[in-house]
């Protein structure tokens, strides 16, 4: 047992999941409704593995393009393998973890389960 806060400790537990085939007009409405600023998404098989898509890549992907939700799939904007952050780590070491690999958030695995996510905005406005 670790003697310190790991990531899980400090992991929001919601994740959600979400089909590759789903319109990003979906994609924004699961957002909302979930109250999450990340979307894992679905395997198709046990070899695949999962992706991931945030508000930014919809930013980039739709917004400024100027292109309409209904019409572009999740599948079209998820980065894929998802990079997660170790359920053991010490989440002293987090922000730095993320900050390195230029993600602002990822999921926590643990066994091979995303068990929580951890946003750097979350992250930071707790310890405020």
């Amino acid at each position: 047992m670790a003697d310190y806060t790991t990531a899980k400790d400090i992991a929001v537990d919601k994740v959600v999941y979400i089909d590759g085939l789903a319109s990003v007009k979906e994609a924004v409405k699961m957002m909302k409704e979930n109250d999450v600023e990340a979307l894992i998404i679905q395997k198709r098989n046990e070899r695949d593995a999962n992706g991931i898509i945030v508000l930014s890549d919809i930013i980039k992907g739709v917004v400024i393009p100027d292109k309409r939700l209904e019409e572009v799939s999740v599948y079209e904007l998820m980065k894929k393998p998802v990079i997660s952050i170790p359920a053991s780590m010490n989440e002293r070491y987090v922000p730095r973890f993320l900050s390195n690999i230029g993600l602002n958030i990822a999921p926590v695995e643990e066994n091979g389960v995303y068990v929580g996510v951890i946003s750097l905005k979350k992250y930071l406005f707790n310890k405020l």
